[in-house]
């Protein structure tokens, strides 16, 4: 297959630096800072903090590399970003070998044990560890041949993701142009949609549906005929709870999905496939809630608040969530987007010391809009298309990313031969 080389001979090496924290804000100002594998994404960071005087600057390509517990996690930039103290900055000598860098260090991540257990407390690797990393190097043209076919596959990962995220945005625009906006409504009012008449986004057949004026409420105005209601009188709204891990009855041979915020934390759509976590009857016995069905909507209630996402199959819930079934008055799509445009509103009912947490006491009497049966009918079935595409190509990315990380480490070794990788990928039509 090849010889090896030290990173430091690929690669220049550039370790993080955290700014001035009052140089940091969440309002888009300056460039987004980067602290760890917390804000990683599946291959490019998410912004979530941005810095006006950043002390470490990566660019668009350069390799993003966990040096702090877990250590090895690897992104890429996308964009200009400043990185912190736990991370490095892996900048290929030669813009060529990029990919393939990218996937070695990937394969290479669960080699890091070590270093995690002869650091700190918490991990950390140091220049030295980085600049002195042994990188399996082949011949320059088998080189581009693996970076090309785990290229491949993570590219359709990545398509599949952007179509996604533009069916989610489309479904949200729908929801607060009905439902926030109020465009049909005041389209009538105004004269702008006449019966037998359509515009962008309002077929002909739906005009009678819509009300044509607004009316006073708790809420301000709203369409005449619609309803504000408690979030309590318009769903179910429980909480979860932890089976004792003393106990391996409850968890040994489970088979009901159990969940915690932290797996909403890395989703890349609203929508949770499953969960590694099981657990046995016995141990769904101890959770008040139960098993909940299938697209119950997950909301996390604390540490931190506000991942949001439909469940694809029964779950049991710890207490980090409150779950909303919606077998009343409003769809869980419908109830999946108020909550994402009304998360500000509802974060503001946590309270807590330590650190933040929405009670279900909280929660339910916050004052939801419910429009017309008919209304909230049409609008779920013109949804659910969106979501249940986005579930497939969830599903799909998995079955590729599954034979991506299958074919890595046999690709970066040697054991498996590029032709046969090629061969195998085209009969699969990948």
């Amino acid at each position: 297959m090849g010889g090896e080389v030290r990173l430091a001979d690929i690669a220049v090496i550039i370790m993080g630096q955290s700014p001035p924290g009052k140089t940091y804000n969440e309002n888009g100002e300056g460039i987004p800072f980067f602290q760890g594998v917390a804000d990683f994404s599946y291959r490019h960071p998410t912004p979530r903090v941005y810095c006006t005087a950043p002390s470490r600057i990566a660019g668009p390509g350069d390799i993003l590399l966990s040096v702090r517990a877990p250590i090895g996690r690897v992104n890429v930039a996308n964009k200009s970003c400043a990185i912190g103290r736990g991370l490095s900055i892996i900048r290929p000598k030669d813009s060529k070998d990029c990919r393939y860098i990218e996937f070695t260090l990937r394969y290479l991540e669960s080699h890091w044990h070590s270093i995690e257990g002869s650091g700190s407390v918490f991990g950390n690797a140091t220049r030295n560890d980085l600049e002195i990393l042994p990188i399996p190097w082949p011949a320059e043209s088998k080189r581009r041949a693996i970076a090309h076919i785990l290229g491949t596959l993570d590219d359709k990962i990545e398509l599949n993701r952007r179509i996604s995220e533009t069916l989610e945005q489309m479904a949200r625009a729908i929801f607060k142009s009905w439902f926030v906006d109020f465009d049909p409504v005041r389209a009538k009012m105004e004269g702008r949609w006449k019966r037998g008449r359509l515009l962008p986004g309002l077929p002909a057949h739906l005009y009678d549906l819509f009300p044509d004026r607004l009316v006073a409420s708790e809420i301000g105005e709203i369409p005449e005929g619609w309803e504000v209601m408690r979030v309590g009188n318009a769903l179910k709204a429980v909480g979860g709870g932890t089976p004792r891990t003393s106990e391996p009855h409850y968890w040994n041979g489970g088979k009901y999905c159990w969940a915690t915020p932290k797996d909403l934390s890395g989703l890349e759509a609203p929508i949770l496939l499953d969960t590694e976590r099981k657990i046995t009857e016995a141990g769904l016995s101890q959770i008040s809630s139960g098993l909940l069905p299938e697209g119950t909507v997950l909301m996390s209630s604390r540490a931190p608040v506000g991942y949001l996402a439909l469940s694809a199959v029964p779950i049991a819930i710890n207490q980090g969530f409150i779950a909303m079934v919606c077998d009343g008055p409003v769809s869980n799509l419908y109830t999946l987007n108020w909550c994402h445009l009304k998360m500000d509103e509802i974060k503001q009912t946590a309270s807590g010391t330590t650190f933040a947490e929405i009670s279900k006491a909280a929660f339910r009497p916050i004052l939801m809009l419910v429009p017309e049966k008919r209304v909230m009918q049409i609008f779920t079935e013109k949804a659910k298309p969106f979501y249940r595409n986005i579930q497939m190509k969830l599903e799909q990315s998995r079955t590729i990313a599954t034979l991506r990380d299958t074919l890595l480490p046999k690709l970066i070794s040697g054991e498996l031969r590029v032709k046969d990788a090629g061969r195998f990928l085209r009969k699969r039509g990948l």
